[in-house]
């Protein structure tokens, strides 16, 4: 069974209170107030939270969360980007989104990141699988497959699953 990273879309805290869930994802756009309360239910189960957004690192900050998601599509230089985050660590859990390109795949994970992350849709499903598993194949680095759309995840070689909360019922279910 693979493992699932929920985005959280809602404010609910109920996906909390489920064992199989250890991680999500917490956008920068959410309520300051309900920020607060589910990182901090969040961090009194021991389950990690990421944030992601704009501004991300302002963010993990000022709410002092587990980690960050950048997003390199919009950089033209993503090695820039990801460096200027590297001196959160060791502390911060660092997952980058790439664009579904080898090339790029690699100069990302010269950065060390985390995990990568390659997103998924149903227009574009089995290239992205064929890179994905290309991908595991040759690095070390954790992979993440951000499903954008209902797929079957099921035969992806992806150590992690991204889906938004209002899908995990379906997906967590299935698999």
């Amino acid at each position: 069974m693979q493992n699932f990273i929920i985005r959280i879309t809602q404010e609910n805290t109920k996906l909390l209170q489920n064992p199989q869930l250890g991680c999500f994802i917490l956008p920068t756009t959410c309520e300051e107030e309900f920020a607060a309360e589910f990182i901090s239910e969040a961090q009194k189960a021991g389950i990690l939270v990421l944030c992601e957004g704009e501004n991300a690192v302002d963010f993990y900050k000022k709410f002092n969360t587990d980690g960050l998601i950048l997003n390199t599509v919009k950089e033209n230089n993503p090695q820039k980007l990801i460096k200027q985050t590297q001196a959160l660590a060791p502390k911060a859990i660092l997952g980058v989104v790439c664009r579904n390109r080898r090339h790029e795949a690699m100069l990302v994970s010269e950065c060390e990141p985390d995990f990568v992350i390659f997103k998924f849709w149903k227009d574009g499903f089995e290239a992205n699988a064929e890179l994905l598993n290309w991908y595991a194949e040759l690095f070390l680095i954790q992979n993440a497959a951000q499903l954008e759309e209902d797929v079957d995840c099921s035969q992806l070689n992806a150590d992690f699953i991204i889906i938004d909360d209002t899908k995990f019922k379906e997906y967590g279910s299935s698999q």
